[in-house]
């Protein structure tokens, strides 16, 4: 009885160790280490002569609504306008995408590309097909719904002239659908936080689907069924130039929030299985001969993905150690932490305590959500075909 209590205390206290190095130690540890011996990466401080050619790639399903204006947007990018080609992926759509699109490229012939395929194929497929064969040097991903400040392009486009930069991560901006004011939460700045620390040390881990952009001759084709092509795709690029992923916080782009809770934990349990499925493809960045990014890719992604994991063990140990007091009051208060996420589901208000509840309730659910990816993953449910969100 003695070894059982001893066991189950060792699970338990390596469990809350490490989801507590994961969110706390490791963000301390990387702050510390961006400081001691990263250095914050230098754009081009002149323009390149000329500014490359530039393929903006989107790829669109049923986004009548958005993509007249997304185009309007990208039109409107202070970039030079022969350098730049706009490329619309219609994939599968059963809505007017494709129509709206054929009447602008009507209108700015040669500037305004439509590529439509009447066959749901999955964005993997479509970057696969047509990423390659552009006429550019460099290609921007976003998405149809996602907004680029006029500069943003320009942003990106200058790291190139760094034949040892293969992909730029810019930053997105969230906003409230309906009052268009900035809502990134404290954890979207603790995101970008990790990200900037991250860049600092050249351990970027991927980019943001939204705004990013890749040199089209270091794109390296990524499985059909990739379920986040924005993590995998600059992570393979890495893996086959030793090349660098660059974070710039001055390439803006913004995008609307999800309109309820059930859209958003689709897309945190979409994100789930993204990341065990890619572990079996990017499993050499843990590996200590990738250097700082092997302690970014064991720390920020693996641990965090296996953290419900942890929970579950704490809770499942703490429970076979209930004889003894101090863990009689232990799982009282894992019981209060679980409870208080609950109620934050539902209680109104803004100020400081209401922050704070709400903010336990986003760590519950985004740990239940990867827990539901884990199962789509092992169960082979969750497909790379991605499903538009409602908006």
């Amino acid at each position: 009885m003695h070894s059982l209590s001893t066991f189950l205390s060792l699970v338990l206290w390596t469990s809350l160790a490490l989801i507590s190095y994961t969110y706390v130690g490791y963000p301390l540890l990387l702050f510390l280490a961006a400081r001691l011996w990263g250095r914050r990466p230098e754009a081009p401080r002149s323009e390149p002569a000329p500014w490359p050619k530039v393929g903006l790639l989107i790829s669109a399903h049923n986004e009548e609504a958005w993509i007249a204006g997304r185009i309007e947007n990208a039109l409107d990018q202070d970039y030079p306008a022969d350098r730049l080609q706009i490329v619309i992926a219609s994939d599968g759509s059963t809505d007017n995408t494709a129509s709206i699109v054929r009447e602008m490229s009507a209108r700015y012939p040669g500037r305004i590309v439509l590529h439509d395929n009447p066959r749901r194929r999955g964005k993997a497929t479509v970057l696969n097909s047509l990423l390659p064969a552009l006429d550019c040097e460099i290609v921007a991903l976003s998405d149809a719904n996602t907004l680029f400040d006029r500069a943003a392009l320009r942003k990106l486009a200058r790291w190139f002239r760094d034949p040892q930069v293969a992909a730029v991560c810019g930053k997105l901006h969230l906003v409230d659908p309906a009052t268009g004011h900035n809502v990134d939460s404290l954890y979207w700045r603790y995101e970008n936080f990790l990200k900037d620390c991250e860049g600092r040390l050249g351990a970027l881990l991927g980019a943001n689907g939204a705004v990013y952009a890749v040199r089209r001759s270091d794109y390296v084709p990524i499985p059909g069924d990739t379920i986040i092509d924005d993590f995998v795709i600059p992570l393979l690029i890495k893996l086959r130039t030793r090349s660098k992923i660059v974070y710039d916080s001055q390439a803006v782009a913004t995008e609307e929030t999800p309109p309820n809770v059930s859209d958003e934990f689709r897309r945190r349990a979409r994100i789930g299985a993204g990341g065990f499925q890619s572990l079996a493809r990017l499993w050499p960045l843990a590996l200590p001969s990738a250097g700082w990014t092997a302690l970014a890719f064991f720390s920020h992604k693996i641990l965090r993905w296996f953290a419900p994991l942890f929970l579950l063990l704490a809770l499942v140990a703490n429970i076979g150690l209930l004889q003894t007091p101090e863990y009689r009051l232990l799982l009282g208060m894992q019981g209060a932490f679980y409870l208080t996420a609950a109620v934050g589901m539902w209680v109104p208000g803004k100020g400081p305590l209401v922050r704070l509840v709400r903010l336990v309730t986003l760590f519950a659910s985004m740990n239940f959500a990867l827990a539901v990816g884990f199962w789509r993953w092992m169960a082979g449910t969750q497909t790379g075909v991605w499903q538009r969100t409602a908006r």
